[in-house]
């Protein structure tokens, strides 16, 4: 049989308007502090939601942040164009070549699918959040207007002292060293030509120096020492 439930404790009368007052008396007794907007800055969250900053080397119009992007207010042209093979009878191969990047943000309602999409860290958010304008279609922020927000978008945070490094940065830093490798100059041993002409040179043995041969030996006598004794 099920358990029966313990008895409604009885309700006194006007105990939520009790409650409601003592809310509205904190609130009352609470200083208030005005922010001294614009003259004052406010401080933003890290990852504060302003207007979002294109990264226009990482891009590779996969087209994928305009296909997720569920306002379609991001507009993006390209072209292909035919790379030169690197070596010898390689192969050409084609590539994508950004022509136009545009967000129009009176459409935008701030997501962040198409940051969260990009498979290359094209796209980031800035805490910019003024750029208000008279007329709506200044609001359409083509790929040089996008790039200037990339000055304001913060630094990411630092890694725990146990994280590993990141893929990209090693990569990057292999490539930078290998690159400092082919272009500095080749490093000569000091005394180089004279270890090349000593090893030119015959050596004698060690029993037939002149030094031993014309040298006797302190216990043998002289020539001509041993008539007169």
């Amino acid at each position: 049989m099920a358990e029966s439930l313990p008895p409604n404790r009885p309700r006194i009368p006007g105990s939520g308007l009790v409650k409601g007052l003592a809310v509205t008396l904190r609130t009352m007794t609470k200083k208030s502090v005005t922010a001294q907007y614009p003259d004052a800055q406010p401080d933003l969250p890290p990852r504060t939601r302003g207007v979002i900053g294109l990264f226009e080397e990482n891009c590779t119009v996969c087209m994928l942040c305009a296909r997720e992007c569920p306002d379609w207010c991001i507009y993006i042209d390209s072209h292909k164009e035919t790379v030169p093979a690197a070596t010898p009878g390689g192969r050409e191969r084609s590539r994508n070549v950004l022509d136009r990047f545009a967000i129009d943000f009176s459409l935008c309602m701030y997501c962040g699918i198409c940051i969260e999409v990009c498979p290359f860290d094209a796209l980031f958010w800035s805490p910019e959040f003024e750029y208000a304008e008279t007329d709506i279609r200044e609001l359409t922020h083509e790929r040089d207007k996008l790039r200037e927000w990339m000055w304001t978008v913060p630094a990411p945070p630092a890694l725990d002292p146990g994280a590993e490094e990141p893929k990209e940065l090693a990569t990057a830093r292999k490539t930078a060293d290998k690159l400092a490798a082919q272009q500095a100059p080749p490093v000569t041993e000091p005394h180089a030509d004279e270890q090349a002409r000593a090893a030119e040179q015959p050596t004698r043995p060690q029993g037939d120096s002149k030094q031993q041969t014309d040298q006797p030996k302190p216990d043998q006598p002289k020539p001509g020492q041993e008539g007169s004794e």
